[in-house]
């Protein structure tokens, strides 16, 4: 079998194991639309190449606002690979506890929020310690992991508790164990990562099964859409009115956050 061959074969075999997760995906998205319903946000987080899949679900064709991207540049901007800020440096902060609270405290949470935590090994201590502080605040956590890497990674956090024991709902991308899916004769090592394409898999049901509740609810979502779909004006209008949406979401956050001020308590006091 060709090495093409061997990475389709893995990736729909994943697409099995996300098609019998139906129910939990459906189950995820009724907490999602109700977050959204109620003008509040969709917390994303995730570290490392986990961040690609909180980019998936917001901002991008075919998305819609109501989810918070929380992208820390520490954890998950690496590309330089070596050097100033490099991966060796995002390897360590995501495993320095307390840096999950330094992030959500500049947010205000509430617990008609909901949140959405990637990571393929559920081992590292921010993503677990912010699920942990979402479930603290009375947030619903939907975890997205990779089952097999997962119940064979050790936790790096003292007590070993892993991101699947501060979550409401555990989805799983189907990857293997060690997330490379294909053997090449005469490498003693696999290549080519599954979890990325199981984990945008997951995100883009959760997606269309929350844009389908939000419209039978009455409140189509505003769908970032091309010009060449809806033409150019109405594409040019939806982008802007998404845009707004998501700031007007967006304020919410900030807007009582934290230790009094005369600003917030002007905030207060609007309707």
């Amino acid at each position: 079998m060709n090495v093409t061959t061997q990475y389709i074969l893995h990736t729909r075999l994943m697409l099995d194991v996300i098609e019998q997760q139906t129910a939990a995906i459906q189950r995820a998205a009724q907490w999602f639309s109700q977050t959204i319903l109620a003008g509040r946000m969709v917390h994303l987080f995730g570290s490392g190449h986990s961040r690609i899949m909180v980019e998936e679900m917001w901002p991008r064709y075919g998305s819609f606002p109501g989810f918070n991207p929380i992208v820390e540049l520490s954890l998950s901007f690496h590309n330089l690979v070596v050097g100033a800020n490099g991966q060796r440096q995002a390897m360590f902060l995501e495993n320095v506890p307390g840096l999950a609270g330094r992030i959500l405290r500049n947010f205000d949470l509430s617990a008609q929020d909901s949140a959405f935590v990637i990571s393929s090994s559920g081992s590292n201590v921010v993503p677990i310690e912010m699920a942990e502080i979402f479930q603290q605040q009375g947030i619903r956590v939907v975890a997205l992991i990779t089952k097999q890497h997962a119940d064979k990674s050790i936790s790096k956090r003292a007590d070993g508790k892993k991101l699947s024991d501060f979550a409401d709902l555990v989805l799983d991308t189907g990857a293997p164990t060690g997330d490379a899916m294909v053997t090449v004769p005469g490498l003693d090592t696999p290549v080519a990562p599954g979890s990325t394409v199981g984990g945008a898999v997951v995100v883009n049901c959760l997606k269309a099964e929350v844009a389908r509740l939000l419209t039978e609810a009455g409140h189509p979502p505003t769908v970032l859409s091309a010009s060449n779909v809806v033409g150019p004006e109405r594409a040019v209008s939806l982008f802007e009115q998404a845009y707004d949406e998501h700031a007007h979401r967006l304020a919410k956050l900030y807007q009582r956050v934290g230790l009094p001020s005369s600003v917030r308590e002007q905030a207060n006091d609007l309707p």
